[in-house]
Order: C-alpha cells, then structure tokens, then sequence
C-alpha cells in the first residue's frame, strides 16, 4: 500500500474543529497585516490577491476585494474593475511562471453555487494542464502538487511586484 502524506491537512481540520475560526478568512488575513503568513501576494487598492491555502493547482490564487461583500451587485465598479486587472496581470504571471496549457477563473457566489467562503466573493484563478485531472485525482480523491505553498507564494509575490 502506498501512503500520501499531507500534513498541512492536519491543521485545516484541526482548526475546523476547534470552532476558533475567524468568521472571514479574507478579511482576516487582511487584518493580519502579514502577508507571507496569510499568503496574501499582492495588494492592489480595492482588492489583493492571495493563495488558496487547499489548492486545485499550483499556482492556484484567488482575487478578493477589500470590502466584505458575497455578491457582485454590492461591489462598486472600481473594485471590480481592479479585480479585472488583477486578473489580466495574474493570468501574466502564471502563464510566465508555470506554462500552463489553460486557465481557469470563476466565482462561486452562495453555498448552493459551492462557495467555500459565503460571505465574502473571491475570483478563483488558477493554471490548468492537460492530463492534471490524472488517476489521482479521479480515483484516489487525492491531489499531487509538485510545489509547497512557501515557493508558489516567493515565485508569484515577485511575479505581481
């Protein structure tokens, strides 16, 4: 048998668990005020750009704006604007740095929509490959990334600089 060690999973349960969680993870990581600690890679003026902590893929980021709204209507337009262009120079990077065959962004607005974090939009944006849904994936319900979280965050930080 072959075993799959993913410590950092471990925390996420554990801090499920424990009910301590901050009530909004983005508006949190914000507040931190410590972006290697929070993963946060960039910060524009209405919205930053910050890691997924349990990503589909390297390189897997998500745009949020500042404000703490969960839906698009109660954005103002310059926030959504700089969330475009956010996206435009995360793309950049991303194709720069990892070569992806495609990419993926999208929004999951509301529970039903499969919104991890419900109160607070986030455009996901992350590099796709062909073949990366592999048998790992399918069967094993398991995903493999060739990268830890510490070298996406130096790589994609000086990438947005």
């Amino acid at each position: 048998m072959d075993y799959i060690w993913t410590p950092w999973r471990y925390q996420y349960m554990k801090e499920a668990a424990s009910g301590n969680q901050p009530k909004c993870i983005f508006c949190d990581a914000v507040a931190r005020n410590n972006d290697a600690e929070t993963l946060i890679v960039h910060r524009g003026e209405k919205a930053f750009v910050i890691l997924n902590r349990f990503p589909y893929t390297s390189g897997h980021v998500m745009i949020v704006p500042y404000a703490h709204v969960a839906e698009l209507n109660l954005c103002e337009a310059g926030t959504l604007n700089e969330m475009m262009q956010l996206s435009q120079r995360v793309e950049t990077a991303l194709r720069a740095n990892y070569k992806p065959d495609g990419m993926n962004l999208g929004m999951n607005l509301g529970r039903a929509a499969g919104a991890g974090v419900v109160g607070h939009l986030h455009l996901h944006a992350l590099p796709r490959w062909i073949g990366d849904s592999n048998f790992m994936t399918v069967t094993g319900e398991t995903r493999v990334h060739p990268e830890d979280l510490k070298t996406t965050y130096e790589r994609l930080s000086k990438a947005l600089a």
